[in-house]
């Protein structure tokens, strides 16, 4: 075999797969997930691959897609199916055709129902069947783009017509297999046993399954290629240093002029406690009033908030202001509460 196969799995069950050609040393990344992008960079690095391609089978709703991320990192190219409407992809495909890999052929297979957008890819004795096809299961439904008669035709007339004992790996594996075969789940998965159409789409629509966790901000990012909140904070975080909590405290209680401490609460969040000699300006109106409460842009400014998420964005966003000295105090006043360290409150 002139492949190179590796399935990379997260906590939550999601699979992406690192598929490259020994010949060449190119590679494509199928679904790749955010929270794996160092994994990713570290397997091609060790098999000596150079990646070429990404690819999603469908937009995800439940996780965060890579696939922009790393185009612009590495300046290659995203694959998704013509129906796609994310601005970043820049091959689109459709049934039938073919993606060239060095040696290796993968085949798209347009299946539509989970999403109107879900592809299948097979590459020699296996398919990467997306969000289409489970172990043990099928992708839903009842999601933005879902169709229960389009998952049938997909299914039963397209996918499970393929050579029985092609290896079936999705994108979603919620037990301890790796991966199964269409002849496995022709015989024992529970929602390929109704067989016809009506039944099939009854059964489909009578399913009561909860929502993603992070349903829309999912959809959204992956539909548009907008950030993430966490993407927004760690890439803040990039931008500016933080200071500890308890040389935040050292500073109080020693050097009290020495630092500005800024809270990024609501008025009356810091009306009820607050830092000692901090003042007072709500992350939504700091671009507002930072040039009438912050005289001094040579000034050592300290933000903090409640869980220290806020404040590292305010504190960039002084960096990018001009506030060269702004830092974020590393934790927020939650755990300084906890900590026990001195509070200012309204009954003082």
């Amino acid at each position: 075999m002139d492949m190179i196969f590796h399935q990379i799995a997260t906590e939550r069950g999601c699979q992406s797969y690192l598929i490259g050609c020994k010949a060449s040393r190119t590679a494509i990344i199928i679904d790749p997930e955010l929270s794996q992008l160092d994994n990713y960079l570290a397997l091609t690095s060790q098999e000596g691959l150079r990646i070429h391609y990404l690819l999603d089978t469908h937009t995800h709703a439940d996780h965060f897609s890579a696939t922009q991320t790393l185009a612009q990192q590495l300046q290659i190219p995203v694959i998704m199916h013509r129906s796609s409407p994310a601005p970043f992809v820049s091959i689109h495909v459709d049934d039938g055709e073919l993606i060239i890999l060095g040696n290796l052929r993968l085949e798209i297979l347009h299946t539509p129902g989970h999403t109107v957008d879900s592809i299948c890819v097979k590459i020699e004795d296996l398919v990467l069947t997306g969000d289409t096809l489970l172990l043990g299961g099928t992708g839903r439904t009842d999601l933005p783009g879902g169709d229960p008669d389009q998952l049938y035709d997909s299914l039963f007339n397209r996918l499970l017509k393929l050579d029985p004992a092609t290896k079936v790996f999705p994108a979603h594996i919620y037990s301890k297999r790796t991966h199964s075969s269409l002849a496995d789940e022709i015989a024992n998965n529970p929602r390929l046993q109704k067989h016809t159409r009506e039944d099939f789409i009854e059964q489909m629509n009578s399913l009561n399954l909860e929502m993603p966790t992070h349903l829309t901000e999912a959809l959204r990012t992956n539909l548009t290629g907008g950030k993430t909140v966490s993407q927004l904070i760690s890439d803040a975080a990039e931008k500016i240093p933080f200071m500890s909590l308890e040389e935040v405290l050292r500073r109080i209680q020693q050097r009290p002029t020495d630092i500005l401490l800024l809270d990024m609460r609501e008025h009356e969040a810091f009306r009820k406690a607050h830092l000692p000699g901090a003042i007072n300006i709500p992350r939504g109106q700091l671009e507002l009033k930072v040039n009438d409460q912050l005289k001094d842009p040579t000034q050592r400014i300290v933000t903090y908030c409640e869980f220290g998420k806020i404040s590292t964005l305010a504190a960039a966003t002084l960096k990018e202001l001009g506030f060269d000295r702004a830092v974020a105090m590393d934790g927020g006043i939650s755990v300084w509460r906890e900590k026990g360290y001195p509070l200012i409150n309204k009954e003082q």
